[in-house]
């Protein structure tokens, strides 16, 4: 697969993104005060394609919805952390805004999934 087709498989998107994400706080500088904001991004961050592939293989429309909304939930408060961590490790704010606009994009996308899903459920009805 090549890298644009990549961009719309959003199993390996997520995937990716959770590498880069661990990547980057490998290099973060460690303390008493970094580490707590290194654990939750990591949390937040690779939570989001976790429950993606839960999603896929979700048992019901509403499931499949809920797990969607938690993948946008998990990008909102990765970026959070990104901000957080950006901010008070200046050294690394570009790298960080990097990572901080794919979580952006990644929020948009499962903010459309659940409109569309929204949209459709309401048609039915």
């Amino acid at each position: 697969m090549n890298k644009t087709s990549d961009n719309y498989n959003l199993e390996t998107r997520t995937i990716k993104f959770s590498g880069d994400i661990i990547i980057f706080v490998s290099k973060l500088p460690k303390s008493n005060i970094n580490n707590p904001l290194i654990n939750q991004l990591i949390r937040s961050a690779t939570s989001i394609g976790a429950n993606y592939c839960e999603a896929n293989g979700a048992s019901s429309r509403k499931d499949f919805k809920n797990k969607i909304y938690i993948c946008k939930k998990e990008a909102k408060e990765t970026k959070y952390w990104l901000q957080l961590v950006s901010t008070t490790i200046s050294e690394y704010k570009e790298q960080g805004g990097k990572l901080w606009q794919e979580a952006q994009e990644l929020t948009l996308i499962f903010s459309k999934i659940i409109l569309t899903l929204e949209g459709r459920s309401k048609k039915t009805i």
